[in-house]
């Protein structure tokens, strides 16, 4: 698969920065101040829209399918940080993802909240703006709240999810091809 993506756009003086070991998918949609790091993935039919400030993702994150990532034109930008998961179909909203944070499917992140690292939002959950979810612990629900703290056990199967995209990205980057 060609290094060149389709679907990506500056938007002005707003270039995507991509970084080569990057995993884009040939439908997913990156426009403006975007900056993607070393060994993420960005998967099909996702949207980051760097418009009105900036999107960064650290490396080895992966955003999974459908999902759509933007900022607020004021004072909240997106940091997602190394290593985070992004489950299918989430929307992330003028937030802070740090490193190891894991957004489970179908959940919202919105304007000024912070996931720390190893902290879990659970799948269809809505992270109202502001929350904070800790370290180690697992908010579910709409709007989410802390229900408990994870396991040491299950804080190393989330890790998992991480690694496993890497693996899967390089896979996508080798052996996907059009018929």
């Amino acid at each position: 698969m060609s290094t060149k993506h389709q679907s990506v756009y500056n938007l002005g003086s707003s270039k995507p920065k991509i970084a080569d070991s990057a995993w884009i998918a040939p439908s997913a949609t990156i426009v403006g101040a975007v900056t993607v790091g070393s060994q993420s993935g960005i998967w099909f039919n996702c949207v980051l829209r760097g418009d009105d400030n900036t999107i960064q993702i650290g490396a080895r994150s992966n955003i999974q399918d459908g999902s759509v990532i933007h900022i607020d034109p004021g004072e909240f930008d997106v940091v997602i940080g190394d290593d985070v998961t992004v489950g299918h179909s989430c929307l992330i909203h003028g937030c802070h993802l740090e490193d190891r944070a894991f957004v489970g499917m179908a959940s919202t992140v919105m304007n000024g909240c912070i996931i720390e690292p190893d902290g879990v939002l659970g799948a269809r959950s809505l992270l109202t703006s502001g929350k904070r979810v800790r370290s180690g612990e697992l908010w579910t629900g709409s709007p989410a709240k802390l229900v408990r703290r994870l396991s040491e056990e299950e804080i190393r199967n989330f890790r998992k999810t991480a690694q496993s995209y890497v693996r899967k990205g390089e896979r996508f980057r080798s052996e996907l091809n059009q018929e």
